[in-house]
Order: structure tokens, then C-alpha cells, then sequence
């Protein structure tokens, strides 16, 4: 059916830019992107769960196409009006050219996404029309929500604590004291901000919240995670505890202004690297069915997609239309739904040129880094992707952070008690400075992580040895093998009480390498109260009970959530403080020392377990001495002198001993017991932090 506007308007011939569907007096411009497109259809539809379309809109191809856009200006439609594409054009395998008119599309620059009752993976995949069963796209006018004054925060990186968490996840247990409906939503995370600034933590880094199939997942399972886009500017509805695709927005609108007001920035999981079309005989939702050659990188044989996400294609990040559509997508994200930072999943994948290869200054990378609107912004690159491109240290650009999987392994490897990990140990604390050493970055530039939503919890990897992954429905075969962890004994849960008692210990050895090293800090949501994946370290399709944060854990393990809020509170970076040093400087005028068991004999060697270190505090006049005992036996250190250059004498006190029962594992430095002794007895796998105040500040 032909809507009532005439071919001889010339309003009705639009405009190729923007791109998407925009507001303008009296109707809304509709733009999309298809270059080898023969006809684009406008399908408009009546409400979000119609089967058919009310209005199908043919675009004149003389009329209606400008260069390689297509376009067309219709009046009498505003917010919320429901509409797809369909896209005809040839099928050329060979040139990479996939079209197929049956298949309704979305539009890339689509604001908000309705998922009908009826959605159907299947039917977007299988021969034929899926009119009935997909996704659809929703116009959208950005600027009628009050922010109330609200901005990103724009927090110092030396100052900032990341918990990385999953939006449903956080609140979906029955018992997480939130109302029903609320479960597993933006507005049940509003509800549990609280717990948060208890805890004090000051980011949250948000698992995929872009738009993506709930059912890309094998066997029937279900998409949890959200590594799966089909947008990359609207909110995912289902974490929304009202229906309607505008109600989405304002309530991802809420939680964000909400944390803002409570001191917490909202980092967001992105993946521009790959979406949820998969492989060529997978589900079309959008990119393939409208320009598949440009949205994709395309092996020599066009016919198939390169991989080097680990899930069946590649997005184009170098070529020019991907490099828009990504740099339109961040700075919405920053301009209009006011988030505060990005962690890009597998981004050395932006690394890589159209065909494929590394390229030395990629054009996407250094469009974000010198973008304006971005600026101040936190960019954090997982600096690695799935087929082997690992660029830790050597990430392109100067503003970007980057996920230091170095420090997760060395750490992990340390604290289990593995042969020749001290040196590595030693490296990591103070920044990393063998991997960020260079003369112009920060010692932030290392995200340190001891756990992330990929692999084991904390307190999975003190309790067991091995995946236990069954539940994926893939046989165990799924998820890494080498995960550097030591179930204390006993694969499992475990009643012994002195495997328990080790267990806490090794994670608050953990917690203190992790929140002290210098570098910005991660958690995982549920680490604090020691929440298990039941030996689970691939939990993508896990919407239950394994995944989720079982809220009784806040009381069963309250000594350990209270050890890791007072770890935060404390959180100044010892090494760093805030100060705006690059990493050589800061570890200069940090005046460190190394220390062995004796005092400046610091024990590198193969077989060696130990390790101390002393540093003074550039900000506090605050002196700072570290021990630590990852060996199965008892060992006593020697304790530096408390003269001072000028013949004073200030007390060491004990901070932090990983050995005592809670609350004397960690004290108030005000209330911290002072030492008579110039040695400690570090019990086994122990960590002990010495402090003492009114030292002179270091220059």
C-alpha cells in the first residue's frame, strides 16, 4: 500500500543526511546506506507487535537515491512510529553481495529496536519472508528527556574503581530485595546503587547493553552476556521494567543519571567487532542484507567472512561507512545518553585494515582518540582479539587504557605458588613498567584485574582446578583450559573449615595485589562476596542461578565484603595518588625498595615465593612496607627502620595481615596496631601491609 504523500513533493524526496530516521516538522527523513541496493522499501507498521506492515514505502531509485544513499521524507509520523527496511538487490556470493528482498532489516542508525512476541532467529536465517518474526526499528526524538543538569563525571583514571557487572545478572535473583517486575532491569539497578557506594566503588562497567538477539546461543540456550549486537545505538529492551521502545530509553536514561548522582560513572561493554549475523547461512538482521561487502571484512573467496572475533565474521572498522557508523554510535552515547567511558571488546580487531592485516595508525582507532565530543572520555581497549593479534603495551594511540592480561596471569600465578613468578610479581605492582614503561603514558594506562566476566570468579579460582562447564551443552569442551587457579585441596564447594578459612585468605591476597598495585583497579561483581559460577568459567548462555548475584552472599561472606570496601576506601594508589606523573616519573619519586626476607636482599630466583617492598607515598605523608608470603610455610621478614633523615622516629603499624580473622585483617589507619618488633611473621600464603604516617613528602 502507497502512503498519501505525492510523487511531485518534493519533501517527500528527503535527504541523505543524517543518516537514520529523523525528526522534522511535520514527519520524519529516512536515510540508509546501500550501495549495490537495486530498490529500498520503507515498511511502516501500525504498533510493535503487528505482523504485517500498514504502509510499504518503494524508493524511487531516480528520485529517492543519492550517490549510495537512500532516502525519502514522510509526513504525518513522529516518535514512536515502528518501521524496517527491506532491501533488493543481486546475489553475487563471489563479489560478496548477499541481498534478499524477503528479509525485513533494521536500520544501523535505529535509536531503539522493538523484539515482537513472535521474533523468530530462525525465520531471519531460513528461506523466505520473516515480516511477522523480526526485530523492527523505532524513531525516536533524543531531546525530550530531562537530564536535570546532569554530565559525565569525567573522574580522574588514578582515582577511579571499575565493578564490572551485568545489568540483569546484578538483580535478577528472587532475593535481591527488589520488586518483582524491577528484576533484572535499569531500574533495579537504580534500586541496588546503595549497595554500590557502600561498597565504593566509583565506575560501573556494564556488560553489552547495545540492542543484541537474545537467541544467539547454541542448543536453544540464550544469549546472556550480550556478545551478540544487531545495534549499536539502541538500549537492549528486556533490561527495561516497563514495555514500549521509548520507555527503554528513558529508563537506561534514569539508572544513568541516578549513578551519576551518587558518584559512580557508567562505562559501557562495546562490541564493534563482530555482530549477530554470524556466517553467510545465519540470521540477516541488517548489515548483511543492506551493503554485506562493506560492513564485513571478506576473505579472498567474498563468498565467506574472515573471523577474527570467534564468532563467524568481522566488522569493516577501517572501511569509511563502519568507521562513521561507530564514531555516530560513541558520541550518541556520550552526547545523549551521557555515559562516561567505553571498554571495546577485542579491540585489536580495529587494528586491522580491510583485508584483514595489522595496520600501525588504523584511521577508526585515531577518529576516536582525536574525536572532540570523546574527549575526556575513558577509552579502554581489551588489546587483543580471537585470532592471535595481542597488543598489550603496544595498543595504538596515547588516550587509551588497556585490560593488562599480563597482570591477571602473573598475579594468579604468584598466588597459587607457581616457580618463577616473583619477578613478574614485582613488575606488576608497580605499574607494569616493562610493558608500560614508555615516557608519555600513565601508570593507569594498566587496568588491573585479577578476575572478569570471562573465566573464573574469585572464588572459583581458589576452588577449583579445572572448567566444570557442562551446563554450555558443548561437553566441556568450551571456555579457556589454563586458568592458573588452585582449588586449596578439595574440587569444589567444601564444609572442611580450614580449606574455607585458605579459600578467603587467597582471595584477599588477591583483593590487596589487585586494589594496591598501581594502575586503575577492576572487580567483578559478586568477588566481594565470593560468588560462585560452580566451576563455570564460560557462563555466556547461563541466565540462572549460575550466573546471577545470589544476594545472601552479602551476609554468609560480609568479612570479605567488608576487607574489599576498606581496600577501596583506601584506594589513593599508593604508589601514584592521583598525581598526574607519567609511570617512570611516579615510580622515581616513589622512592621503592625491594626486600627479600632480609631487608634490600630481595629473592629473585626460580624457586622463590616472597617478596616485600617499600615505597613512599607522593601525596600522604605516608610510608608504605609490603609483604608477601605466597609460600606453604611460615616466613619472618625483616621490618625497615622508622628513623626518619632527620633522627625522628614514627611506629610501623599494622595495616592489613590476609592471616587474621575479620576485623583484624584490615584496621582503620587511625586504629592500626602498632609494631614493637623489627621483624613479622608472615603466616603461609599471607599478605601484610605496614604503614607509617607523618613520613616526610617525597619530591
Amino acid at each position: 500500500m502507497v502512503p498519501a504523500w505525492g510523487a511531485s513533493d518534493p519533501e517527500s524526496v528527503g535527504s541523505s543526511s543524517p543518516l537514520g530516521a529523523t525528526l522534522r516538522d511535520g514527519g520524519v527523513n529516512f536515510s540508509v546506506f546501500s550501495k549495490d541496493a537495486t530498490q529500498i522499501d520503507i515498511l511502516l507498521f501500525d504498533d510493535e507487535q503487528a505482523s504485517e506492515p500498514s504502509t510499504v514505502i518503494s524508493l524511487d531509485p531516480y528520485r529517492h537515491r543519492t550517490y549510495h544513499y537512500w532516502h525519502a521524507f514522510v509526513r504525518g509520523i513522529g516518535p514512536g512510529q515502528v518501521y524496517a527496511y527491506r532491501a533488493h538487490g543481486p546475489v553475487v556470493a563471489e563479489r560478496g553481495l548477499l541481498f534478499d528482498r524477503d528479509k525485513v532489516l533494521l536500520d544501523p542508525y535505529a535509536k531503539a529496536i522493538v523484539v515482537p512476541t513472535a521474533y523468530d532467529r530462525r525465520a531471519a536465517a531460513l528461506p523466505g519472508d520473516n515480516v511477522a518474526t523480526a526485530m523492527r526499528s523505532v524513531v525516536v526524538d533524543p531531546g525530550t528527556y530531562d537530564w536535570e543538569g546532569d554530565r559525565p563525571l569525567r573522574r580522574p583514571a588514578a582515582e577511579t574503581v571499575i565493578y564490572e557487572m551485568h545489568v540483569r545478572g546484578f538483580t535478577r535473583h528472587p532475593n535481591s530485595g527488589v520488586a518483582a517486575h524491577k528484576r533484572g532491569t535499569y531500574a533495579g539497578l537504580i534500586d541496588k546503587i546503595p549497595y554500590l557506594r557502600d561498597l565504593g566503588i566509583n565506575a560501573v562497567e556494564l556488560l553489552p547493553v547495545f540492542q543484541f538477539d537474545p537467541q544467539g546461543a547454541p542448543d536453544d540456550l540464550v544469549n546472556y552476556w550480550g556478545y551478540q549486537p544487531v545495534s549499536f545505538f539502541a538500549p537492549h529492551h528486556t533490561y527495561a521494567s516497563t514495555s514500549g521502545a521509548l520507555a527503554v530509553l528513558d529508563e537506561f536514561r534514569d539508572m544513568v543519571k541516578a549513578l551519576h548522582r551518587a558518584g559512580i560513572e557508567v562505562i559501557l561493554d562495546v562490541v564493534y567487532n563482530h555482530t549477530a549475523e554470524g556466517r553467510p547461512d545465519e540470521p540477516t538482521f541488517a548489515y548483511r542484507g543492506l551493503a554485506n561487502d562493506h560492513y564485513y571484512i571478506l576473505e579472498q573467496d567474498r563468498s565467506r567472512y574472515a573471523d577474527y572475533s570467534g564468532c563467524g565474521n568481522t566488522l569493516n572498522a577501517n572501511q569509511s561507512i563502519v568507521r562513521r557508523l561507530i564514531l555516530d554510535s560513541l558520541r550518541y552515547w556520550v552526547s545523549e545518553m551521557h555515559v562516561d567511558g567505553f571498554r571495546f571488546d577485542l579491540a585489536s580487531i580495529l587494528a586491522r585494515d580491510e583485508r584483514g592485516r595489522p595496520r600501525s595508525r588504523p584511521p577508526v582507532l585515531w577518529d576516536i582518540e582525536s574525536d572532540p565530543i570523546l574527549a575526556g572520555t575513558k577509552l579502554i581497549a581489551e588489546a587483543w582479539d580471537a585470532a592471535g593479534l595481542y597488543q598489550v603495551g603496544s595498543f595504538v594511540g596515547d588516550a587509551w587504557l588497556e585490560w593488562n592480561g599480563r597482570f591477571r596471569d602473573d598475579v594468579r600465578r604468584f598466588v597459587r605458588g607457581d616457580h618463577g613468578t616473583v619477578q613478574g610479581l614485582a613488575a606488576r605492582l608497580v605499574g607494569s613498567p616493562d610493558i608500560y614503561g614508555q615516557d608519555h603514558r600513565e601508570a593507569e594506562q594498566s587496568v588491573n584485574f585479577v578476575t572478569s566476566h570471562d573465566g573464573f570468579t574469585l572464588n572459583d579460582l581458589v576452588s577449583y582446578n579445572g572448567k566444570h562447564n557442562q551446563a554450555n551443552g558443548e561437553g566441556n569442551r568450551d571456555g579457556d583450559n589454563d586458568n592458573h587457579s588452585w582449588n586449596c585441596g578439595i574440587e569444589g564447594p567444601s564444609t572442611d573449615p580450614e580449606v574455607e578459612a585458605l579459600r578467603t585468605r587467597q582471595i584477599k591476597n588477591l583483593l590487596v595485589l589487585n586494589l594496591l598495585a598501581a594502575g586503575m583497579p577492576m572487580l567483578v561483581m559478586g568477588d566481594e562476596v565470593r560468588r560462585t559460577q560452580h566451576g563455570n568459567n564460560n557462563a555466556y548462555c547461563q541466565d540462572n542461578e549460575i550466573s546471577w548475584f545470589d544476594w545472601d552472599l552479602v551476609e554468609r561472606h560480609a568479612d570479605v565484603r567488608r576487607f574489599a570496601a576498606r581496600l577501596i576506601a583506601y584506594h589513593t594508589c599508593p604508589v601514584g595518588d592521583g598525581l598526574p606523573l607519567v609511570l617512570n616519573e611516579l615510580l622515581e619519586r616513589a622512592e621503592i625498595e625491594w626486600h627479600g626476607v632480609r631487608l634490600h636482599r630481595p629473592d629473585w630466583s626460580e624457586d622463590s615465593h616472597s617478596l616485600a617492598i617499600s615505597l613512599h607515598s607522593l601525596r600522604a605523608a605516608v610510608c608504605l612496607h609490603g609483604m608477601v608470603n605466597a609460600y606453604w610455610e611460615p616466613l619472618t621478614f625483616e621490618v625497615p627502620s622508622t628513623l626518619s633523615p632527620t633522627g625522628e622516629s614514627t611506629p610501623w603499624r599494622r595495616w592489613i595481615d590476609t592471616s587474621l580473622p575479620s576485623p583484624q585483617d584490615i584496621a582503620p589507619w587511625h586504629a592500626a596496631a602498632p609494631m614493637t618488633d623489627w621483624e613479622y611473621t608472615v603466616q603461609p600464603r599471607s599478605v601484610v601491609v605496614l604503614i607509617r604516617t607523618g613520613c616526610p613528602v617525597a619530591h
